[in-house]
């Protein structure tokens, strides 16, 4: 059984970077060929997806939040981390890592979620 926990701190300062990491057990992050998204949630709003990592570690980001954003990995540790650049309290949400085969999976093909971590934005 594939598990995904999300890992970070709670509270950022507008400007500052968020950075999250998600540590994965029960397979490894460079079996083809899956997919390691991070998708976040707004209080009061939708799923909105921000970026992915491959298992050939290609990376992906949403059009919207690419110049801000930088996902990375560490295969020794099978972990994958988020970086987001000059946070706003707009960036404040919960942060999921999930795992998809192939890429471009609708949210009911995402076959494993982390529990989420919310994540604050606020001086």
């Amino acid at each position: 059984q594939v598990q995904l926990q999300e890992s970070g701190p709670g509270l950022v300062k507008p400007s500052q970077t968020l950075s999250l990491t998600c540590t994965v057990s029960g397979g490894s992050i460079t079996t083809t060929y899956y997919f390691w998204n991070w998708i976040r949630q707004p209080p009061g709003k939708g799923l909105e997806w921000v970026g992915a990592i491959t298992y050939g570690d290609n990376t992906h980001y949403s059009p919207s939040l690419k110049s801000r954003t930088s996902i990375s990995r560490d295969t020794s540790k099978n972990q994958f981390t988020l970086q987001l650049s000059s946070v706003t309290p707009e960036d404040t949400a919960v942060y999921y890592c999930t795992r998809d085969y192939g890429g471009g999976s609708m949210w009911s093909g995402m076959e494993y979620w982390g529990k989420g971590t919310l994540v604050t934005v606020s001086s």
